[in-house]
């Protein structure tokens, strides 16, 4: 497992939060759309229980234009 592996949806979410994104609207099945005002970006994110895998992660943080060490410094 890598350094961002082992963060539920949840975790995520609130990290999110800190930067600025809120939740937008319910997309398919059991994902939703956040949005940050300040970029203007969406990103999706999937939500199930369970850690959320390192790639799908790095992807949601790609999407939301946050570095992944930005990221963890977020408690």
């Amino acid at each position: 497992m890598g350094r961002l592996g082992g963060s539920s949806y949840r975790d995520i979410v609130r990290r999110l939060r800190s930067f600025g994104s809120e939740f937008h609207r319910q997309a398919a099945g059991s994902h939703e759309i956040q949005h940050c005002p300040g970029s203007g970006r969406f990103t999706t994110i999937a939500k199930h229980a369970g850690d959320m895998p390192e790639g799908t992660l790095r992807a949601i943080l790609k999407q939301a234009d946050v570095a992944p060490e930005e990221f963890l410094k977020v408690r």
